[in-house]
């Protein structure tokens, strides 16, 4: 794959792969509708795409065809390694899926297909060549099954056990579904040898303000944080936020804005926030029906100027399906916020569904145009969420901030 080049041999290079909140929305439908959740592992799935492409090859060492020892293969089929081999894979699976088994790739995400029939209905998101079956009849997953078996060479895992990494434990007769990562942060703090460190009980030393402008002073200091390999460790924690763990969302954001030009002091932070994680390892991210009648709820939160080094305001929301959030996101505003009324409005603007908003003003200019000649000069984009409330698509209701689980996402706690 090294030696391709664009235009010549390959084309586009592309693959899309489930998204986090659309794998944890199945899970938690699994848990809520007590679906039948299992796994399949295609094996070798880069073998099965059909080129796009002319692209030849050397005989492999020890299988050259006697008297023809200097010819070339022209690949038929994508092997490991072209640029191509993932989009390839995909494209071949969509074929499969789609034109010989009826199923149906939904818009929102290019790597879930769905199957339904009217009472039955199969979801299978997948990510490169792990695929998780979801589905109301265990009949139609073997039939599934069986049908794949006919194109690809797949392991039957069974019942979803692990997924990416991720611990899966149910209990069917109560509807719940847990996700942990107890053993991916185990391995991490073994790897740094931080296995000993003494556990806190916050992600971030309450208190500390870290900025860009913050390098070491001394040789020794540069030494400490080139060791420490800044970047691998907020990567590592990336996973966790992204994966199982909104507490630290807000702190792994924070922390992943120093990655250029990190310091001392983000190195220590940064270890504080591994202690937390090995004193919370056994924190699970649940799904079970709701108390309440909403099974589908979100709530938003910002804080007002909380960057130093820009003056932005921090958007924080969470989106629950019964007892758990199946997505979340603590990222700074694209602009810069001159009220707290407009930090929450903006950060208003990215919930979906039933909202809640721990903003009175914020409130009211999403269901009037209330604040008009201090509001105008946002991006039209974000008077959205008016019409949305105007048309009845979203309802927006006040939270108090003491109740507001969105907060944990724009601050750390």
């Amino acid at each position: 794959g090294f030696s391709q080049k664009p235009g010549l041999d390959f084309l586009e290079t592309f693959a899309s792969t489930t998204q986090w909140a659309a794998l944890r929305a199945i899970l938690a439908m699994g848990a809520l509708e007590d679906l039948e959740l299992e796994s399949i592992d295609i094996s070798s799935a880069y073998l099965n795409g059909i080129m796009d492409a002319d692209v030849y090859m050397k005989q492999p060492e020890g299988f050259e065809e006697p008297g023809f020892e200097s010819w070339v293969c022209r690949l038929l089929k994508s092997i490991y390694g072209l640029k191509q081999a993932g989009r390839l894979w995909q494209k071949r699976l969509n074929e499969v899926l789609v034109s010989h088994m009826g199923f149906k790739r939904i818009e929102s995400d290019s790597s879930i297909w769905v199957w339904s029939d009217g009472t039955t209905r199969i979801i299978v998101p997948v990510f490169v060549d792990d695929m998780t079956l979801a589905s109301n009849s265990a009949a139609a997953l073997a039939d599934t099954k069986s049908k794949l078996r006919q194109h690809f060479k797949l392991r039957d895992l069974g019942p979803t056990s692990w997924l990416l990494g991720v611990e899966i434990t149910r209990d069917r007769a109560k509807r719940t579904l847990s996700l942990s990562q107890r053993q991916y942060i185990v391995e991490k703090l073994a790897a740094r040898g931080w296995s000993d460190l003494a556990p806190v009980k916050t992600p971030m030393d309450p208190g500390l303000r870290l900025h860009k402008n913050m390098p070491g002073t001394t040789p020794e200091e540069a030494d400490y944080v080139r060791k420490f390999n800044y970047q691998a460790a907020t990567g590592e924690l990336l996973y966790l936020a992204i994966a199982t763990r909104p507490d630290i969302a807000c702190t792994v954001s924070f922390l992943c804005r120093f990655n250029a030009n990190p310091g001392p002091a983000h190195c220590r932070a940064v270890q504080h926030l591994w202690r937390y994680l090995k004193g919370t390892m056994d924190l699970k991210l649940t799904y079970a029906p709701p108390l309440a009648s909403d099974r589908f709820v979100t709530y938003s939160d910002a804080d007002h100027g909380g960057c130093v080094d820009s003056g932005k305001s921090t958007t924080g929301y969470v989106v629950k399906l019964g007892t758990g959030a199946i997505s979340w996101s603590s990222k700074l505003q694209s602009i810069v916020a001159l009220s707290t009324t407009e930090a929450e409005y903006v950060a208003a603007v990215e919930g979906p569904s039933r909202l809640h908003v721990d903003n009175q003003s914020a409130l009211a200019v999403a269901k009037n145009p209330e604040h008009h000649g201090r509001m105008k000069h946002l991006d039209l984009r974000y008077f959205w969420l008016r019409h949305a409330v105007d048309s009845n698509e979203i309802a927006v209701s006040y939270l108090p901030t003491s109740h507001m689980p969105a907060d944990i996402l724009t601050k750390s706690m």
